[in-house]
């Protein structure tokens, strides 16, 4: 080949570390046993443009800088969390002389935060007791476990069109089959869910009742009703994730109330509303439920969270302050909701509705404008946003896009995003033209 021995060298040791090749010693080189390939989350239904991928705005979001503006990510600004309670909780943890700072946590989670929740539950008219409930590592994590638990490879999965992006992804890696059900301002079409679950009879049904994420719809009684008599009538399990509930200015309707946690499996996190850095997320289910996804978790993690994250939502959540952030919370967001929903007005970017909580606006982009399109012409201004079909399993949403009004509030926001509008506008008219052309 021409090249020189050190060469070979260097490259049969690059083949070696990779695993390609083995070196047998006195013998020579071989092409190693190859294991299966990996199951490659993107790739595991048909190829689609990066920009719709459930991964693409997380990554962003994450890997995002200081600089970058994140009118598209699914959580709140950090000035806006209650950093001087969250300095003072570590502070009092740290002068603690006991475990807290080293060990692992208990194999069902804290005693004490499990209590706190207990209580917190039974405002919301959901009974659990502490046989009922086991800490996790996450909102996400929690909802992985109970994946583990009850789902098989080829299953089906009934969501939300739209829904939370990461429940999709996190169904792929499960290799669930997903059928999607659309979303009214009161909840999912019953009709059409109904339908769907007598025809595709699915294992699970994953939905936000609080607040539901992307759209900001709350769930009717009625509609509630209906979805968990037809729920039981098709053996359909459903997780709750009420991870938007503090952000509503009153109680709405809990399926797990109404069920009495019998089929209805409550998962949540206080990563919203406190810190992203605490991870730490619960899940109340039946008792004969519980046992097993400790299991789960001590085999795939080797527990949840460390007692440092949760005595330290402990510390806040009894300490007084938590209910005054959280109201100072939605009092900030119903001023920003209106004030930014007349922004994009301006834009000829329209509301699907005003929420009644939360931070989301679930909004319809311009006659013409693709989402996709416009988010990645806003990427190279530094502004990551959210396209529509992220969220849609059935790819319904090209015209959609979710904003996160937190983020909205820096002037740049508009004017990026009205830049990518008139170029995404001006590409469309180009192609036109060139179309009457040929």
């Amino acid at each position: 080949m021409g090249v020189a021995p050190a060469t070979v060298v260097e490259a049969y040791d690059r083949l070696a570390a990779e695993g390609i090749i083995r070196a047998r010693r006195g013998s020579g080189f071989y092409v190693a046993d190859m294991a299966p390939e990996p199951l490659a989350l993107a790739g595991s239904e048909p190829r689609r443009p990066r920009a719709v991928d459930p991964f693409w705005v997380s990554r962003q979001s994450l890997d995002a800088d200081a600089t970058t503006l994140m009118p598209g990510c699914g959580w709140l600004p950090a000035d806006w969390m209650p950093q001087e309670a969250l300095r003072r909780a570590v502070r009092a943890l740290a002068r603690n002389d006991g475990p807290v700072l080293t060990h692992y946590g208990a194999a069902r989670g804290s005693a004490s935060l499990r209590r706190v929740l207990q209580s917190r539950l039974a405002g919301l008219g959901i009974e659990a007791t502490s046989e009922q409930l086991v800490l996790t590592s996450s909102g996400t994590q929690a909802i992985d476990l109970i994946c583990r638990m009850l789902l098989r490879p080829g299953d089906t999965v009934l969501v939300d069109d739209p829904c939370y992006f990461n429940f999709l992804a996190l169904l792929r890696a499960h290799q669930a089959r997903i059928v999607s059900v659309p979303m009214t301002p009161s909840g999912p079409d019953i009709a059409q869910f109904e339908a769907v679950l007598a025809a595709e009879r699915p294992r699970l049904y994953i939905t936000n009742s609080g607040l539901h994420n992307p759209t900001g719809a709350t769930l009717s009684a009625q509609t509630a009703h209906r979805l968990l008599n037809a729920a039981a009538a098709h053996d359909t399990i459903i997780i709750e994730d009420d991870i938007y509930g503090d952000f509503a200015p009153e109680p709405s309707p809990r399926l797990a109330a109404l069920d009495g946690l019998a089929r209805v499996i409550l998962v949540g996190s206080f990563s919203k509303t406190l810190s992203a850095a605490l991870r730490c997320g619960f899940i109340a289910a039946r008792a004969d439920w519980i046992e097993p996804l400790i299991d789960l978790q001590i085999a795939t993690g080797f527990g949840g969270p460390g007692q440092f994250a949760a005595e330290t939502l402990t510390q806040i959540l009894t300490g007084g302050s938590y209910r005054k952030h959280v109201d100072e919370l939605r009092a900030r967001l119903a001023r920003a909701r209106p004030r930014v929903a007349a922004r994009l007005q301006r834009l000829s970017i329209v509301p699907w509705l005003m929420p009644r909580g939360g931070f989301h606006l679930w909004c319809r982009l311009p006659d013409g404008c693709l989402a996709i399109d416009v988010a990645q012409a806003a990427l190279t201004n530094d502004v990551v946003l959210a396209p529509g079909d992220v969220f849609s399993a059935a790819q319904s949403a090209a015209a959609m896009m979710r904003f996160n009004v937190a983020h909205c509030e820096d002037a740049r926001v508009m004017a990026v995003l009205e830049r990518a509008i008139a170029q995404v506008a001006h590409g469309n008219a180009a192609r036109v033209s060139r179309g009457a052309e040929a």
